[in-house]
């Protein structure tokens, strides 16, 4: 069967696609589990230890605390309470903090700081699974055993109000709930007034023990406008007066009740310095956890800094507290200050039931538990405590007891602190199995950048040949072999035989297809070995560079520095790039000149018109004389003088652009806390400068993009702009002459749904046209025009979602875009390959320049919302990712409208196609054989796992591009 190079190449990335997403499902591992399943524990608590007397208590503790009230402040960073920030906005918090009852800690989440996953390891006391960050967006209940579930089997009552992620995973766990949507994050006022509107009616209540609040204004203002905004102060102040309200509350009720009330405040993440959260900086990981009671007597004086705990540290001690077996899944340890004004023999009651929660779930985990030190620190700590019991129920009242007690205290605390970290170690169970079954490499065929971009793809043969039958056979083989091994827990041997089946088949016949494609294309080439050893032709400059460049960069993906700091290898690749170009424009320059006493050319044509011999007065001129060169030089000499100016100082302008474009977004984590251009212009006082820097960027992308637009859309684009900006300056980020103050700022509902009416429309304007295309008579000057409009309508909701101050990075995009298909690619003769190669470096190196990142953090989701009252998820997913991949999207797309309407070669479309298929898959292929190998390294998770997320969406990005130069190439197949 013979295929088109693009049709094959979509084939290969949508075959990738689904290997990838396989890789992902065996790559990101589930956390330790409990093997007794999830329901809340039904055995009876481990008794008490004794030595040679029976223990009379074998019955879980009573609860220490009547009501328990958690306060979860999103994105509330540990220098908001116990910083500046804390004196200055929550006064009445510090007091607590510094001379309050109160035991105050910095808790440290583990990433990925999102959300959800910090909700799972707050409730549940487990390190949530990495892949936990792409189902924040749409929560699971959760089935793992947690306090939440707990309490409700204790026949607590709890209250909930706030974010609605909550009610997701505990659907039906509380007795009362209001849940606000936790994506919008344009709202940071109404979101939280929907949580303070219940407190007075609730606290004056006596018919609740548990009453859980998540307040989510502070996370929006971080994603809105940054850590430094002067919002942040109001916040913290309306937080710092929501607590003193609790706390008055719960001391009133205290005097009436038996036991006292315990008020906790914490934070599920931190804030990075851009606003964000989901990656491993200190600012992200460090947030601040208040235990408030009247049972922490302090004495005068007595001055407690926050001591340094996990945050998995809280499940336990909130079991302690309501009186609850903790969750099976716990790695968390019980914050020992709470409970060390107990006597002695409570204190150790705590502990013991602590440590055999954790030492059985190293037990289930570590095949080799007994010599784990933690494990054996346990059974000396448990040992010891057997004896001290013996005495103590012997009425010994004895100093010896009391010492005996301390050094048992002790031991019980270091056995706890060495199984936490064993088990927070065992984080991850690979699925080898599932990693192997993916197709890696995408072949690159000669064929397919061949003339005729065609290549013969066996197809019926491999069903019929004895090596099928042999590879289906092994596979299956393999397939039994592991899915019938001791304690196997890889995702194929959970699916059905025929599901499996059916992968085998077809993973089968595609390598079968493949080696007979490699068979038939390894002959033609011993054929032609000849003729290649013959020929004359050689690289050129330009070709070792780009072969160079993606050679090193898909090495430098085995580094972690280099993925953190990735923009800088494509800021160098692209600024080499264009002095290649440099030198490649002048040496062309200097071949045109008529003047030229070293090298005067002589064509002779023949009799079609091509250049077949050229004869200069010099031998040093010789090496110059390949084909393209010549014709270039030929081109050159048709240009007029400006033009010529204008081809030399093309890649120079170019270099300047990328330069300045540098200096706009440090991004990256070296050089991500240094000051740059876009906080200067993000800062309230230099809002009038950037006020005037987003109109004219504005003005000069309508300027750039109406050039080949009809009519009609140059009047929606000009008006959609205006849109844009009107936007923006509702939603306080620029001056506008019709504001007065702050009282006219909203969310910018009708403007941006107004700019969504233009970019639909020209959408819809462009697609018309490459319909009609197929069926008008003047087809290609429709399909050229559709294609272009389809462009526009791109660019103008990138105009809308970009931040103000990232709007000169969409002009010097385009700017860019204009210059080098005016100035270089034309007048130079580059191919369709070295085209899709330039425009693939540059689409990456823009992702960058826009401030992104191989960290989670940079992800703007703010741009998902845009136009949006509510959250939903589908627009909201679709802008977010558009948003991020702005750079390779709009690339993409103009890449698609420089071969569709300046390629001379009707096989351009699916020589780039192919191109740049192999270009994204390169990396992607040589990456998962690095995770794979490094899957124990110590920065898996902070470093290496987002990169590999990244490299997934980039895939199902390009697989989309890929469809869509494949549906241009089969219109203009069906043209010609």
């Amino acid at each position: 069967m013979r295929l088109g190079s693009g049709t094959f190449a979509v084939c290969c990335v949508a075959i990738e696609v689904l290997g990838v997403a396989i890789f992902l499902r065996g790559f990101f591992p589930a956390p330790v589990r409990s093997a007794s399943g999830t329901e809340p524990q039904a055995e009876l608590p481990a008794p008490e230890p004794s030595a040679g007397s029976s223990s009379n208590w074998t019955k879980l503790p009573p609860p220490l605390f009547s009501k328990v009230v958690l306060v979860l402040i999103d994105a509330l960073r540990d220098d908001f309470v116990f910083g500046s920030k804390g004196v200055k906005f929550m006064p009445y918090t510090t007091y607590l903090v510094e001379k309050g009852a109160s035991h105050s800690f910095v808790a440290e989440a583990k990433p990925p700081t999102v959300t959800m996953p910090r909700i799972k390891a707050l409730m549940t006391g487990s390190l949530p699974g990495f892949v936990d960050v792409i189902r924040n967006l749409n929560s699971p209940v959760l089935l793992e055993d947690n306090v939440i579930k707990q309490a409700k089997a204790a026949g607590k009552r709890m209250i909930f109000y706030g974010d609605e992620t909550w009610v997701k995973l505990f659907p039906k766990h509380f007795v009362e709930y209001d849940g606000t949507t936790s994506f919008f994050v344009s709202d940071y006022t109404e979101v939280d007034n929907n949580v303070t509107r219940h407190l007075e009616k609730v606290l004056k209540r006596e018919d609740w023990d548990v009453l859980v609040l998540h307040y989510l204004g502070l996370d929006h203002i971080g994603h809105l406008s940054g850590p430094n905004s002067p919002l942040i102060g109001h916040k913290l102040s309306e937080m710092d007066g929501v607590l003193m309200k609790i706390h008055m509350a719960l001391l009133s009720k205290e005097r009436a009740a038996t036991l006292p009330t315990l008020l906790v405040l914490c934070g599920d993440h931190g804030m990075s310095e851009t606003g964000s959260h989901g990656a491993s900086s200190l600012e992200e990981v460090s947030t601040p956890l208040v235990l408030v009671s009247s049972a922490f007597v302090r004495k005068s004086g007595d001055i407690r800094r926050p001591r340094h705990v996990q945050q998995t540290d809280l499940a336990a001690t909130l079991a302690i507290a309501l009186g609850l077996p903790i969750p099976k899944n716990s790695v968390g340890r019980l914050l020992f200050p709470i409970v060390e004004g107990k006597p002695m023999r409570e204190q150790l009651r705590f502990l013991h039931l602590n440590t055999v929660q954790l030492s059985k779930l190293l037990q289930e985990n570590v095949p080799l538990y007994e010599k784990d030190p933690g494990f054996e620190q346990f059974k000396m700590s448990e040992k010891m405590h057997g004896n001290w019991v013996r005495l103590y129920l012997e009425e010994n009242n004895s100093e010896v007891l009391l010492n005996l007690g301390t050094k048992v205290l002790r031991q019980y605390l270091d056995a706890l602190q060495i199984l936490s970290l064993s088990l927070s170690r065992q984080v991850a169970h690979y699925d080898i199995y599932s990693m192997a079954v993916l197709t890696l490499l995408l072949l690159s065929v000669p064929k397919a950048l061949g003339p005729a971009a065609e290549l013969d793809v066996p197809l019926s043969s491999p069903l019929f040949s004895l090596l099928f039958y042999l590879m289906l056979l092994v596979l299956s083989a393999v397939h039994v072999v592991v899915c019938t091994s001791a304690e196997s827990s890889c995702y194929f041997c959970s699916v059905s035989w025929l599901v499996a089946g059916g992968a085998m088949l077809l993973i089968s016949a595609l390598l079968c297809a493949i080696m007979s494609a490699l068979t038939k294309t390894g002959v033609s080439m011993k054929h032609a070995g000849k003729n290649l050893a013959s020929s004359n032709s050689k690289w050129s400059e330009l070709d070792l560079l780009i072969l160079l460049g993606t050679a090193g960069h898909v090495l430098s993906l085995g580094a972690s520095s280099f993925i953190e700091e990735e923009h800088q290898t494509w800021y160098f690749l692209v600024s080499t790039l264009c002095l290649a170009l440099c030198q490649e424009v002048c040496r062309n320059h200097l071949l045109s000149s008529d003047g030229d006493p070293q090298c005067s050319l002589h064509v002779e044509l023949g009799p079609k018109g091509d250049a077949l011999v050229l004869q200069d007065k010099a031998e040093g001129c010789a090496m110059l004389e390949a084909d393209r060169t010549h014709k270039t030089a030929s081109a050159f000499r048709q240009l007029g003088s400006v033009e010529r100016r204008m081809v030399l100082a093309s890649p120079w302008a170019v270099l300047c652009c990328c330069r300045l474009l540098r200096s706009l977004n440090q991004t990256g984590v070296q050089g991500a806390h240094r000051p740059d251009l876009g906080h200067w212009l993000t800062s309230s006082d230099h809002q009038a400068a950037l006020s005037i820097l987003a109109a004219l960027s504005l003005l000069t992308v309508f300027l750039l993009v109406q050039r080949r637009c009809s009519p009609m859309s140059k009047v929606a684009l000009a008006l959609g702009l205006l849109g844009v900006y009107c936007y923006r300056a509702a939603i306080g980020n620029l001056m506008s002459p019709w504001q007065r103050g702050n009282k006219d700022i909203s969310k910018g509902i009708i403007e941006a749904r107004f700019v969504y009416v233009f970019v639909l429309g020209i959408l819809f304007t462009g697609t018309k046209d490459l319909l009609r295309a197929q069926v008008a008579a003047a087809g290609i000057r429709a399909r050229t025009m559709g294609l272009w409009e389809i462009y526009s309508g791109l660019v103008l909701l990138a105009a809308l979602l970009l931040r103000p101050h990232n709007l000169p990075v969409l002009v010097c995009s385009l700017l860019v875009q204009t210059l080098m298909a005016e100035f270089v690619w034309k007048p130079l003769s580059h191919d369709a390959a070295e085209v899709t190669v330039m425009h693939y470096w540059f689409g990456q190196a823009f992702f960058y320049f826009q401030g992104n990142s191989n960290n989670i953090a940079t992800v703007d989701i703010s741009a998902g919302f845009v136009g949006l009252e509510h959250y939903v998820e589908v627009p909201a997913v679709f802008l977010t990712a558009f948003s991020t991949y702005l750079g390779p999207v709009l690339w993409a797309s103009h890449l698609v409208n420089y071969l569709s309407s300046e390629a001379g070669s009707p096989a351009a479309l699916r020589h780039s196609c192919f191109c740049y298929a192999l270009l994204c898959s390169l990396p992607v292929s040589a990456y998962i054989i690095l995770v794979t190998s490094l899957r124990y390294h110590l920065f898996i998770w902070s470093v290496f796992s987002p990169k590999l997320l990244y490299e997934g969406m980039h895939l199902l990005i390009t697989a989309t591009i890929c469809v869509f130069f494949t549906a241009m190439d089969q219109t203009r197949h069906m043209k010609s």
